[in-house]
């Protein structure tokens, strides 16, 4: 495994005396990808068993026209 450069960027506070200076650590690419990947899979995740159970109750209620609606907009998470 490769090492992670770190860089810092040095910012002044617009009225630096001699008092403070903050340092910002940039977050390296594969980070940032990891992390929105993870994000990702959960709403993922989070969505499909919220219209896995309102597509169960609409069948349970008999409620054709709402099963209708959900199975619609269920029909992306069926491409995997």
């Amino acid at each position: 495994m490769r090492k992670q450069k770190i860089d810092y960027v040095i910012r002044r506070h617009p009225e630096y005396k001699g008092k403070e200076i903050t340092a910002k650590r940039e977050l390296s690419f594969g980070i940032q990808l990891a992390s929105r990947l993870l994000l990702d899979q959960l709403s993922y995740q989070f969505n499909k068993e919220r219209l896995d159970k309102e597509i169960n109750q609409a069948i349970d209620n008999n409620d054709r026209e709402e099963f209708e609606r959900l199975s619609f907009e269920y029909q992306p998470f069926t491409w995997e």
